[in-house]
């Protein structure tokens, strides 16, 4: 944490006094930049993995001492221990095999997005309800620490009424790290712009309507690589999200922040993950406190902890508090997440020229 205005701002995520062992089912490389960093930093126990490939489970067992490799979904939940959390990290359309397989009661952390069209959303509520999973989805920009201490700052008034949240992002995404992802009909709003979109809902609530265009680059052979997303949340709050994924013109005049403003102050923050990435920039938090008779003054703080792999441990932290009955709030439940899952459809509806309700 770190103190202002003589008040305490705690920004780092709960961990769970008993963590609880974890089985992972997938062994993409987001397991490897960010899961598997952030569970050895939490001090949690991967206590086994399995994947379609059997060879890159091992892989990542050797890199990372994860005991146990299994053959299968099935052998996994055979052999994982009682209370053991899973940590799906497979592609939406193999969500509801999966989650069909987990024992009744588990937990369970799915990968985003929640499904890659709406009625696959509904179709991983339904089986997550049916056998009561205590599931939630990986969400976790709300654990950066930036966005944590924003939203501390913001609960203590400290910048007043929030008017104002912008998100902006405007540089070159190496795509092809991603091969899986960047062949997607529904790129840039479903892989990318749900980290805003749900983020901006934790803040915000439900909007009345969403306003959006999602765009490709004339060069390109991706879906789309730009967006705008205008949320709808009365006369007085501004909330905006603009992408742009091909700015290939050198990192003078990249961008990549969110920004909160608000009747006594403002909160901006870098997100320097996709700046350069995969190795990125530093991230900055910088914050503005009006006082009547002065003029306005930007402070920056040094926080500990980024995006990744911090914020994972937010997230798999949250599942297990949950789980353990320490807390009675699952923040990203998949019946929380599922509303951002319908913003995200108002928003393909919008940019197609069609109506929806959120």
């Amino acid at each position: 944490m770190f103190k202002l205005e003589n008040t305490e701002i705690p920004y780092l995520p709960v961990l769970p006094q008993r963590p609880l062992p974890i089985v992972i089912i997938g062994a993409g490389g987001i397991v490897n930049d960010a899961h598997l960093p952030a569970y050895r930093k939490a001090g949690f126990e991967v206590v086994g993995i399995t994947n379609r490939t059997r060879a890159r489970a091992e892989k990542l067992a050797t890199a990372w001492g994860i005991p146990h490799v299994y053959d299968s979904v099935a052998d996994a939940v055979a052999h994982a221990p009682a209370e053991a959390v899973y940590d799906v990290t497979i592609m939406p359309e193999q969500f509801v095999e999966t989650l069909n397989q987990l024992p009744d009661g588990a937990g369970v952390l799915i990968q985003k997005p929640m499904g890659d069209y709406f009625w696959q959303s509904q179709e991983i509520l339904e089986v997550c309800r049916r056998k009561n999973l205590a599931a939630a989805i990986n969400c976790q920009l709300r654990f950066a620490p930036y966005v944590a201490a924003a939203r501390e700052m913001l609960r203590q008034g400290l910048i007043g009424e929030l008017y104002d949240m912008e998100v902006r992002v405007t540089l070159e995404t190496p795509w092809e790290l991603f091969p899986h992802v960047m062949v997607h009909p529904r790129l840039e709003i479903q892989y990318h712009s749900i980290h805003y979109i749900d983020l901006i809902r934790s803040f915000l609530g439900e909007p009345r309507r969403v306003l959006a265009k999602t765009l490709r680059h004339p060069a390109k052979a991706l879906s789309s690589s730009r967006s705008t997303i205008l949320f709808d949340y009365g006369d007085t709050m501004h909330a905006v999200i603009n992408t742009n994924h091909d700015h290939s013109f050198g990192p003078e005049n990249q961008e990549s922040f969110i920004k909160w403003e608000g009747t006594k102050g403002a909160i901006k923050a870098r997100m320097g993950l996709l700046m350069n990435y995969p190795h990125g920039v530093p991230d900055k938090f910088e914050y503005c406190l009006m006082r009547e008779g002065e003029k306005p003054v930007w402070h920056t703080v040094a926080l500990e902890g980024s995006w990744f792999p911090d914020a994972f441990m937010g997230t798999m932290g949250s599942l297990m508090r949950f789980k353990n009955g320490e807390t009675d709030v699952l923040p990203t439940s998949v019946e929380n997440v599922i509303k951002t899952m319908a913003v995200v459809e108002a928003a393909y509806a919008s940019s197609d020229g069609e109506t929806a309700a959120t």
